[in-house]
């Protein structure tokens, strides 16, 4: 196989990357920390961008967008306002250390955490608005173009004209969860246990451990998980997972049918 072209080094951090054989999406990033890095810093340089926006170059419609993300004459968006206050509220428990309460860091953490999905939902439909296709959304959020719009999108029957559905079976992300973590523990019968008929007959706890010894082969030990997210397909919920490990990320995906048995479980890493 012919080597894949790639950048010499990694676009956040500088250091140098691996030259990666076969075809796949070519590696911009060392990890998980510098893809998260090199995001942050474009979100600060649109934000900069955003700010220094002259009212004698913008239209009357741009300007009102600023005033209203920044909370001027146009009114508050009131999810900017949610994401603020919470962020204070968390950061506030931090300093604490010691003599602040570990549930109400928690607490706020989780808040904050929901509250961001809903900005970036809001910032998705801002984009989708603007025109930006879903390839360059995907792009921007590390992930594909279907991915992104099974997360972010707002499918319409094709029969009917009318919105889907995109309500999830409640609790789906903290199962899918669950059982990420029975599979890191090597608690395979665990894992096992909200699996329907079709599934327990097909993913023995034997297989389930042989598919995870084959992703540590591949990227070494596992570390840790991401927030994991939840989209409607169909009649069905799934629930991904994004993973870290030693050397590469992976996502699981668990698939829940309307009576909440898992349907569907898949590990896989991630193209690089």
């Amino acid at each position: 196989m012919a080597d894949v072209a790639a950048p010499a080094a990694c676009e956040a951090c500088g250091r140098p990357l691996p030259t990666r054989r076969g075809r796949g999406r070519r590696r911009r990033y060392c990890d998980a920390t510098c893809r998260s890095a090199a995001r942050r810093t474009r979100e600060q340089a649109r934000r900069s961008w955003d700010r220094s926006v002259k009212v004698a170059l913008t239209s009357g419609q741009r300007n009102g967008n600023l005033d209203t993300v920044g909370g001027g004459p146009g009114g508050a968006d009131p999810v900017a306002s949610r994401v603020r206050d919470t962020a204070a509220r968390l950061a506030d428990e931090l300093a604490l250390a010691g003599a602040g309460s570990p549930l109400a860091a928690m607490a706020a953490a989780r808040e904050l955490s929901a509250v961001t999905g809903e900005a970036l939902q809001q910032a998705v439909d801002r984009a989708r608005g603007a025109g930006h296709s879903w390839r360059e959304i995907g792009d921007v959020l590390g992930t594909t173009r279907q991915a992104a719009f099974q997360r972010f999108g707002h499918p319409v029957d094709p029969r009917t004209g009318a919105a889907m559905s995109t309500d999830v079976l409640p609790g789906a992300a903290d199962r899918a969860a669950a059982i990420v973590a029975c599979l890191a523990e090597g608690r395979w019968e665990e894992a096992r246990r909200d699996f329907n008929a079709r599934m327990r007959e097909g993913a023995s706890g034997e297989r389930l451990a042989d598919g995870w010894a084959h992703t540590v082969g591949m990227i070494g030990r596992y570390e840790g998980m991401g927030e994991p997210f939840t989209h409607r397909a169909g009649d069905n919920t799934v629930a991904e997972v994004p993973l870290r490990f030693e050397a590469g990320e992976a996502t699981v995906r668990v698939i829940f049918d309307p009576d909440g048995e898992v349907t569907g479980l898949w590990l896989r890493p991630a193209s690089r």
